[in-house]
């Protein structure tokens, strides 16, 4: 009976261990049932469970860089627009000018000549000064003497009158805005438009366009990294628990100064729009030579984040491999363990019955 009941508590001891690795799946649940196994497994897990941390911060790169390239997108639109637009102005008509007619009379030797003109800047008229010619000045003395002006009661509206003398007569232009001049002095009588409203219109549009890129630019930020406000946005993703391996990605400004792109302030002249429209071209290629940059820095931090996610699987797989059970052949030794009880009871049984029997000799 005695060596019943320790077979029967053996076959307990090992039944309560099956059914723990059943239930659990594992056959090293603690240091107790295998020291070396369960340390090593444990070890492998901690380092999957860092590295599974890392990925978030990883996907978080991933989303920062995206916004950067969307950002280099939309301001590569603008800037082709705002080259259209250049281009447009380009081969708008040719500046207009304000002539004069009449003769022009010099005067003698003892007589000045003082008279006033009327400018219209955006709607809004100016009367000039006196405007004295001294005595026995010539047409071009006295073209300067008119500039000056013109010029002197157009400074808060942002033009800038030139006059020179051309075949006996006066030609007025005007730099970046539309303006009439009308009145007479001197026996010449002005009237007439300067400018090109074509080409001003072009000139507003195209800062308009700069202005887009500015808010843009500072608008492509993900959580708070902006990778085209400057050079001291970065961004660093690591890629290992020690933080021995990163990549520390540099932002570039991408504002419209930051492109190499200039407001345009004077658009009369072919010279002005050609300057614009190579500094667009320069804006275009930074933007493509950012694109490329940004490209390669995703498909650096995409192949990192694709690495990390199989070496999590492996290290996972390993910890499984040192403590997970067969169950299989768990299932099989539960069966085994029950019937070798139920043959330890049959036993107890029959060794009970004899003792029974001894008793009812007496």
């Amino acid at each position: 009976m005695r060596s019943n009941l320790l077979s029967l508590q053996n076959t307990q001891s090992l039944m309560d261990t099956t059914q723990e690795r059943l239930s659990t799946g594992k056959k090293v649940n603690s240091a107790i049932d295998n020291p070396s196994s369960y340390y090593a497994a444990q070890s492998l897990t901690n380092r999957a469970s860092d590295l599974s941390a890392l990925l978030d911060s990883m996907g978080q790169g991933i989303q920062t860089i995206k916004a950067a390239d969307e950002g280099i997108e939309a301001i590569t639109a603008f800037v082709q627009q705002a080259k259209a637009i250049a281009n447009t102005a380009r081969d708008s008509s040719t500046i207009k000018s304000a002539t004069t007619t009449g003769t022009y009379a010099n005067p003698s030797s003892g007589t000045d000549i003082t008279g006033k003109l009327k400018i219209n800047v955006d709607g809004t008229d100016v009367e000039t000064g006196d405007i004295t010619l001294g005595k026995g000045i010539s047409l071009e003395e006295a073209a300067t003497k008119i500039e000056a002006g013109l010029n002197a009661k157009t400074g808060n509206t942002g033009i800038k009158f030139t006059v020179k003398e051309v075949d006996g007569q006066l030609q007025i232009s005007s730099d970046g805005k539309v303006a009439k001049v009308t009145g007479s002095l001197a026996g010449l009588t002005f009237a007439g438009e300067t400018g090109n409203t074509e080409r001003v219109n072009s000139a507003n549009q195209f800062n308009d366009i700069l202005d887009q890129i500015d808010q843009l630019a500072k608008d492509a930020s993900y959580k708070g990294v902006n990778l085209l406000g400057g050079e001291e946005q970065t961004l660093k993703v690591v890629f290992n628990e020690d933080r021995s391996s990163s990549l520390t990605i540099q932002g570039v400004d991408g504002s419209a100064s930051g492109l190499g792109m200039t407001e345009a302030k004077d658009w009369s002249t072919n010279e002005a729009i050609d300057a614009s429209i190579t500094a667009v071209d320069g804006a275009i290629s930074k933007l493509r030579n950012y694109a490329s940059e940004f490209g390669n820095n995703y498909s650096v931090v995409q192949n990192r984040e694709d690495f990390t996610e199989n070496l999590i699987n492996v290290l996972e797989e390993g910890a499984d491999k040192l403590t997970l059970a067969d169950m299989n052949e768990e299932s099989a030794n539960m069966l085994a363990l029950q019937t070798r009880q139920q043959l330890a009871i049959n036993s107890l049984s029959l060794a009970s019955q004899a003792a029974q029997s001894v008793l009812s000799l007496f």
